[in-house]
């Protein structure tokens, strides 16, 4: 495997070697996964461990923790390539890159060595469980916990938490009983296999086919005090500091890789379908709308790599402009996709053709990591002070 710094070295033309790399497995073994992903509507156990074993896992931990230690916006162009696979794939590399800084943030060192450290390595699976089905994402979640002890009693519901079935421990958000707001809230630390809990899988989705997402519903619980991350009341600083801001960015370069996925299809079926003895891409009319998907792709890109620039460097309207970022991504996925939907006419609504796979894995992205509703409150919260 290569053990490079980055994507490519600063200063340097041309994706690196990791990004090629990283480029040849989806194009090569990543087709072939999702493939088998499409057809049998799960993740195959061999996917999970081929990802662990290239390193693909711990791309963005630092060294000194196990990890790959890329600058985390040079983990994003990688992330664009995995984004052009398949979406369960995609959602594994981010989910695993990610969790991992909500967890470190707060840690001390029994828990790093007991979470973060086997996160990073793969040892051990973590889910992210805040979405709840009665609440909305943040200060108003209802699943609340009582102390006894050196024990947190846990109620409550969750669903929607992606890995949430086939997991080992779920990074799960609750508040004191009785408290309001977010100066009630907890993270913690929760074992899978928690008496008191009970774990479905959610039923099949129309995209990201694939991906284990669960509803747990809990009914005392036991967790260990010593499981949580942080004080008491600072359970949404865990959240949305550790993880949702960077993720945020995260899931808006996913939407760029899944839009040049949908431009290369489109642009490829241009060139090769002939109507009236010409080519589409011939059609100006084409050559116009395709035109427009990709103006639209790099300034979406680019406002990303901004916005993980400030993120990495501190700035405290970072979690601002991730969702700036996303907002922004989302809404030129759907123009891209759409377009490119179009290109291929009637065809491209036809399974198995991979634009209708696409397609459906576009319209996910709308409320991962919140709605484009949230990300505007997100921005118009910051705009008027």
């Amino acid at each position: 495997m290569s053990e490079v710094p980055g994507a490519g070295e600063a200063g340097e033309k041309g994706p690196g070697p990791l990004a090629e790399e990283v480029e040849g497995f989806v194009r090569g073994p990543g087709e072939d996964y999702a493939a088998e992903i499409e057809r049998t509507r799960s993740v195959p156990p061999g996917l999970w461990k081929d990802l662990r074993e290239r390193g693909y896992l711990r791309l963005a931990a630092p060294a000194s923790l196990g990890g790959r230690g890329l600058p985390f916006p040079q983990y994003l162009e990688l992330l664009e390539l995995f984004s052009m696979s398949h979406a369960s794939l995609r959602m594994i590399v981010h989910v695993c890159n990610g969790i991992w800084r909500a967890i470190a943030r707060f840690a001390t060192p029994e828990q790093e060595k007991a979470f973060v450290r086997p996160q990073i390595s793969g040892d051990i699976r973590v889910a992210f469980a805040l979405t709840e089905p009665t609440a909305g994402t943040g200060a108003d979640i209802r699943s609340s916990v009582v102390r006894e002890g050196d024990t947190y009693y846990l109620s409550g519901e969750k669903h929607l938490i992606t890995f949430g079935a086939h997991c080992d421990y779920w990074l799960l958000f609750a508040r004191l009983g009785g408290t309001p707001g977010k100066d009630g809230t907890v993270a913690l630390m929760v074992d899978r296999h928690v008496p008191g809990a009970k774990v479905e899988a959610m039923a099949d989705t129309m995209g990201v086919r694939g991906t284990d997402h669960a509803h747990m519903v809990f009914d005392r619980a036991p967790v260990p005090v010593a499981n949580r991350l942080g004080d008491e009341g600072r359970g949404l600083d865990v959240a949305f500091d550790g993880f949702l801001t960077p993720s945020r960015i995260a899931v808006a370069m996913t939407c760029v890789g899944l839009a040049r996925r949908a431009q290369e299809l489109a642009v490829a079926h241009a060139k090769t379908r002939q109507t009236f003895g010409k080519p589409l891409a011939a059609r100006q009319a084409i050559a116009f709308s395709l035109a427009e998907n990709e103006a639209d792709i790099e300034a979406a890109r680019q406002l990303t790599l901004h916005a993980a620039r400030r993120w990495e460097a501190g700035d405290e309207r970072s979690a601002t402009l991730s969702s700036m970022a996303k907002l922004n991504a989302v809404d030129m996925l759907t123009r891209v996709t759409d377009k490119a939907l179009q290109v291929h006419g009637g065809i491209g609504y036809w399974e198995p053709h991979p634009i209708e796979r696409v397609y459906r894995d576009a319209r996910a992205q709308r409320f991962e990591e919140g709605t484009n509703e949230i990300q505007k409150a997100v921005i118009a919260r910051d705009l008027f002070g």
